[in-house]
């Protein structure tokens, strides 16, 4: 049973607690059946929304309109890595 079929038979589950002709055995039992769905459904809705969040969080794929950064650090020395010694009256 997929996630709307699920939601489905909670939504038929639930319309029929409601019913005033149901006996108190049917009425648990109906209960019982729609708890472990709501929980089924509610772990499902969990890994989704981990997956949404991790594709939000996803950086933007490269591309024309995303060029890579190639310049972060044009100014540092080869050799040291650094950008030199501080100006003058700045603190390190």
């Amino acid at each position: 049973m997929n996630f709307e079929e699920k939601l489905a038979q909670l939504e038929k589950l639930t319309q029929d607690i409601k019913r005033t002709d149901i006996s108190l055995e049917d009425a648990l039992k109906d209960f019982e059946q729609g708890i472990q769905l709501a929980n089924g459904l509610e772990k499902e809705l969990d890994k989704i929304e981990g997956k949404i969040q991790i594709l939000m969080n996803e950086p933007s794929p490269m591309s024309a309109e995303n060029p890579p950064q190639m310049d972060l650090f044009s100014d540092a020395d080869e050799l040291t890595g650094t950008s030199g010694a501080p100006k003058e009256g700045t603190r390190q």
